[in-house]
């Protein structure tokens, strides 16, 4: 069926051209367009993200020179560089960023099922952090962080099991990490990982009265009294399991309920790590292993910095910004579900290096991946990031 098709339209074929032309219609993205609408700007920007175009200019000189396959791709002529720089300037972010949604909730479908975690559960898993991209506070003014600097936080819900966002937020880089939960909505018998600085008594309690659990490390200077404790296994690290009721007038009325305070020693890293959580029934063991998969998330924040283009912009306004974020996270799921869907071994890494450099071949993907010999890309060494290995 793909015979004969370039490589980028076979990927933009994962999309739903139907749903994402309804998409265009709610935020008028068409309004008054004669020529260059929002599928065509989508194409060119992911064309960009995919084969690493480093500019606007470098993104549109590469397609002026593949001039004869463009029409083919479903851009027709190239446009100017100021007709896609006016279009991620005034055209809605919304657009991309509901795109994105909808094809993490296709990609959730594909990897159903599929769980790299040590616990076994059938509970869904999340991690929730954020990470900061430094702006140019002269060029981006409306993003102020600090007086000479300027930054915009992520602020992300990924879910473990299958290492696909489920959740994203934008704000100023001043705003504090434990704000991005008042926009979560948390599911019932869900867990949700989070380091301390999400620890906010009166929000964790809200996770708790939605009936799902989280798992978070206790602030240094937590007031709190015991009220039993559970026999240890302190060879296997886990150093005191106890229940416990927080001391302070503010504190106790925010969460009036008992909690689980876990002491645990790890031995690979030589460091002590104090737990809280809300369950009961997993084992201390088990609940330090669920906190441990919470650097997944940080491998999230540090492969898209690495491998798409999020922290140079090719815009200036926040509306461009928004774009180029929301068009680069739905190229980072759309890889994924051309990993799963076409049942292809490499890693996300070695997949979009490969992408990069066969963009206009004409072959099926399966088939490209299948004839695809070793060549020469730069060693993954001990430190390079990889994901859906």
């Amino acid at each position: 069926m793909n015979q004969g098709k370039y490589i980028f339209s076979q990927i933009m074929g994962l999309i739903s051209h139907k749903q994402f032309q309804t998409l265009v219609a709610r935020h008028k993205g068409d309004y008054r367009v004669k020529d260059f609408s929002c599928w065509k700007q989508y194409l060119c920007m992911a064309f960009g993200q995919l084969t690493h175009r480093e500019s606007l200019s470098d993104t549109i000189l590469c397609l002026k020179a593949n001039a004869d396959k463009t029409y083919h791709l479903g851009i027709g002529d190239v446009v100017v560089k100021s007709t896609l720089s006016t279009a991620n300037e005034n055209r809605s972010y919304l657009i991309y960023e509901e795109l994105a949604m909808l094809l993490i909730k296709y990609a959730k479908q594909l990897y159903l099922g599929d769980s790299e975690l040590e616990v076994d559960l059938e509970n869904n898993v999340f991690a929730i952090d954020a990470t900061t991209i430094d702006l140019c506070l002269s060029t981006f003014y409306w993003a102020a962080f600090r007086s000479t600097k300027g930054g915009i936080k992520l602020h992300t819900q990924l879910d473990l099991k299958t290492s696909i966002p489920e959740f994203i937020h934008f704000s100023t880089a001043s705003v504090h990490d434990v704000n991005a939960l008042d926009f979560i909505s948390f599911e019932a018998n869900s867990f949700y990982i989070m380091d301390r600085g999400y620890v906010d008594y009166k929000r964790l309690y809200r996770v708790h009265q939605c009936n799902a659990f989280f798992v978070t490390r206790a602030k240094d200077n937590m007031n709190y009294r015991r009220l039993y404790s559970r026999t240890v296994d302190k060879t296997k690290g886990v150093l005191c399991d106890q229940t416990i009721m927080l001391n302070g007038y503010y504190a106790a009325k925010d969460y009036p309920e008992k909690m689980r305070r876990i002491k645990f020693y790890d031995h690979e890293s030589g460091e002590t790590f104090i737990f809280l959580t809300n369950n009961f029934y997993l084992t201390a063991i088990e609940i330090a292993q669920l906190y441990k998969h919470r650097w997944k998330i940080e491998l999230f924040f540090k492969w898209i910095k690495q491998h798409l283009k999020i922290k140079s912009f090719w815009g200036q306004s926040e509306n461009a910004v928004k774009t180029q974020i929301w068009i680069a996270v739905s190229v980072y799921v759309l890889v994924a579900i051309v990993k799963k869907k076409f049942m292809l071994q490499q890693s996300l890494y070695e997949i979009l290096q490969i992408l990069s450099i066969s963009i206009f071949e004409r072959m099926p993907i399966n088939q490209l991946f299948q004839q695809t010999q070793k060549q020469y890309f730069k060693e993954l060494n001990h430190n390079q990031l990889s994901m859906f290995d």
